[in-house]
């Protein structure tokens, strides 16, 4: 079990959609464990495996006092209510911009047996099920953003100082 080193946008892991889990072995525990360490810090509401480099559908999240993690997951319901806030990412640290989701969410797969799971959540965690479930699709919240404020999102992103650059960083 670890804190693992996050992946930042620009990696094109954070683009590849996740493969499916089809191993229910010590290292899906593993993995589970150590998304489930790294999500603890301050300030982390959602992990997904490949914000920490690993392409499979797994992702833990930490909000209002609910931890857990959904291996496999889907969106099964999503509320036509909707909720506009700010939203960030731990791959795009420090930018926050208006996102629009629906008010309240449903994630179904399972857990690291391969047993049922389902995961209900309102306002945050609403949020966090769908953008955790975007993440393993290969998209960042940013693709939801409206195209100037897109625009201006990518820019700052580039002139940051975490951007992912590739081998030349």
């Amino acid at each position: 079990m670890a804190v693992r080193e996050l992946r930042y946008l620009g990696d094109p892991v954070l683009t590849t959609p996740a493969d499916p889990v089809t191993h229910f072995d010590r290292k899906l525990k593993a993995l589970v464990d150590d998304l489930m360490d790294t999500v603890l810090l301050p300030g982390r509401a959602g992990l997904a495996a490949p914000q920490i480099g690993v392409g499979l559908r797994v992702f833990s999240y930490n909000v209002g006092g609910l931890h857990g993690y959904v291996v496999n997951p889907h969106l099964v319901d999503l509320s036509e209510e909707t909720q506009e806030g700010p939203e960030g990412c731990l791959s795009v640290p420090e930018l926050w911009f208006p996102t629009r989701r629906a008010a309240e969410a449903t994630v179904k797969g399972v857990d690291v047996k391969n047993k049922p799971i389902s995961v209900t959540g309102t306002k945050e965690l609403a949020r966090c099920l769908q953008h955790e479930v975007d993440h393993l699709d290969g998209k960042l919240y940013l693709d939801r953003l409206d195209p100037e404020v897109r625009r201006e999102a990518m820019r700052k992103a580039r002139e940051s100082r975490w951007f992912w650059r590739g081998n030349g960083q």
